[in-house]
């Protein structure tokens, strides 16, 4: 995944309103229930046996090896909460937007006169909801990094850097070079 993707994800991760199954007998169990109790399906999502996955949900294993601790949070994760997730997304894309975080460089395309020279700046910025909403849309579509990085490029360059259109009409803005991203919505 990209740096955006990741911010995206992990952003989407932090609206969860209960925490997560902290033992993997319980996090066994929780993927078993999100797989609609097939043990075959959770046993196939983790690489291990089916029986594994059945002595976990029934805590005769109680400690998991680190590999496959850390594949089981990652699932337990991206399947906590799913309409609670879908939730604050839609409330993102269409009334509080996107606040991005970023530490980049930033290099520009402008009227005769001015520097284009590119320079690192951190940013702190909210994005409209009409932003996030493609952001989200694109992510949902399967879009490469670079198409998240152009949208995310274009509501800086708009809301940053042109102040809605009051100011350097006919800016131009690359998003490069990125050191962090974090997104909160």
């Amino acid at each position: 995944m990209g740096i955006i993707q990741d911010s995206l994800d992990k952003a989407e991760e932090h609206t969860a309103t209960r925490p997560l199954p902290k033992s993997a007998p319980a996090q066994m169990r929780f993927l078993v229930k999100s797989e609609k109790g097939s043990t075959m399906a959770v046993a196939r999502l983790l690489g291990v046996s089916q029986r594994t996955v059945e002595r976990y949900v029934k805590a005769q294993i109680k400690r998991p090896r680190k590999d496959l601790a850390a594949r089981m949070e990652r699932e337990v994760r991206r399947r906590w909460q799913p309409r609670v997730r879908e939730r604050a997304k839609k409330r993102a894309a269409t009334v509080g937007g996107i606040v991005i975080e970023t530490r980049a460089r930033f290099g520009f395309t402008a009227a005769p006169g001015s520097t284009d020279d590119s320079r690192i700046r951190r940013i702190t910025q909210a994005l409209p909801p009409a932003y996030a909403a493609r952001l989200f849309d694109a992510q949902a579509a399967g879009a490469t990094e670079q198409q998240l990085r152009d949208i995310a490029a274009e509501g800086l360059q708009e809301i940053y850097f042109k102040d809605h259109g009051r100011r350097a009409d006919g800016l131009q803005v690359e998003f490069t070079d990125i050191e962090y991203v974090e997104m909160e919505f």
